[in-house]
């Protein structure tokens, strides 16, 4: 699970900072990466979605285990 949260991470990150270049200065990377009204863009978009649901889901109801996965220690 570990590498899973390292992809949603990644991916929260790319779509943190791609709002933030469309709310200072109108431009949407991702949009001039893969065109503004393709598939793949979709994708992303909806990738980003569902990694922000996966991790307000282990923000509030998940917490427990995902701390045991980053933060114990194995003996």
């Amino acid at each position: 699970m570990k590498v899973l949260d390292i992809i949603v991470t990644s991916l929260l990150i790319i779509g943190a900072l791609n709002w933030g270049l469309v709310g200072f200065f109108g431009f949407n990377l991702v949009g001039a990466l893969f065109g503004e009204a393709t598939a793949i863009t979709r994708v992303v978009y909806a990738l980003v979605g569902l990694c922000g649901l996966y991790e307000a889901f282990n923000f509030t109801v998940g917490y427990e285990a995902m701390h045991h996965r980053w933060c114990d220690i194995a003996h």
